[in-house]
């Protein structure tokens, strides 16, 4: 018999004292609620909010090999009640997927960035030109490098109206160097919010709970500093993050021509964070304290 065995989980590690989780679950949730009061977002709807997660993770994430996850187990985990648990199997499942228009969007970007076809020597998106004959760059040719579902004039259209790009003197269609951020009302936003957060926690959770940490999660921290200082070294961490981001993004545009592809997704993401006496800093604050 050549059959492999089935799979098994790693032995769970020992399980973390909730009082050790208090204090640093008060300090990452603080900005959350924050964000939830400004969006309207009341304490009894969170409140079912965790409700549905926690019978959710425990059902799903819980669940022992071989066997049926029970209503009374996910009870014992959770605390909720078990005619509660029972009511709320299957709802508040995670949401993983992305808008269309927002895949769409990134892989086009994505392309413009990294392709040599449409970068200059330095690696900066060319501006293109709509159309172009034969081979030659043109924003029509990105499209359709990605998809030919939508027609490039479509496109050009939803992002010249999103600020994504703009119309040079020459008529060539410029990528805006703040494409990759979303402003105002775009939906593009709220779905980072999700994702990015939501890896970023993922891969703390990983290592505190494993012996050994699996998951790069570094940060440079310093107290104590004048304004004008974390102000100039936001900006110059700014630029060593975009960099790597650039590079990273190049590497793994021309390696997805050749791979095979398969169920695993990859994130690579990166913050700065600057806060003053009154809270997170902004420029105005930081000029006026500086002075």
């Amino acid at each position: 018999m050549n059959a492999k065995a089935p799979k098994s989980k790693p032995a769970s590690p020992p399980p973390i004292a909730a009082a050790k989780l208090h204090a640093p679950l008060a300090r990452m949730l603080r900005p959350l609620v924050r964000l939830c009061i400004r969006g309207g977002m009341t304490f009894p709807a969170l409140t079912q909010l965790l409700r549905e997660l926690y019978v959710n993770v425990a059902e799903h994430d819980f669940a022992l090999e071989g066997k049926e996850q029970t209503d009374s187990r996910v009870s014992l985990l959770t605390g909720i009640h078990r005619k509660e648990v029972a009511r709320l199997r299957g709802a508040g499942a995670p949401v993983n997927e992305v808008p269309a228009t927002l895949s769409r969007t990134s892989a086009i970007i994505a392309r413009w960035l990294a392709a040599p076809e449409f970068t200059d020597a330095k690696g900066d998106p060319l501006p293109l030109p709509r159309t172009a004959e034969g081979a030659a760059p043109s924003f029509e040719a990105l499209v359709e490098s990605i998809t030919k579902d939508v027609r490039p004039r479509a496109v050009l259209d939803e992002w010249l109206d999103r600020k994504l790009v703009t119309i040079n003197d020459d008529g060539e269609i410029v990528l805006v160097e703040e494409a990759f951020v979303p402003h105002g009302d775009d939906d593009r936003k709220w779905h980072y919010l999700g994702r990015n957060l939501h890896d970023h926690v993922a891969a703390a959770e990983v290592n505190v709970s494993s012996v050994t940490p699996r998951f790069l999660e570094r940060a440079v921290h310093y107290d104590g500093l004048s304004a004008k200082l974390a102000k100039r070294l936001d900006g110059r961490s700014r630029e060593l993050a975009m960099e790597a981001l650039k590079v990273l993004n190049r590497e793994a545009n021309r390696a997805l021509a050749k791979d095979k592809g398969g169920d695993y997704r990859w994130n690579f993401g990166m913050y700065v964070y600057r806060e003053g006496p009154d809270g997170p800093a902004d420029d105005e604050a930081d000029e006026g304290s500086a002075s």
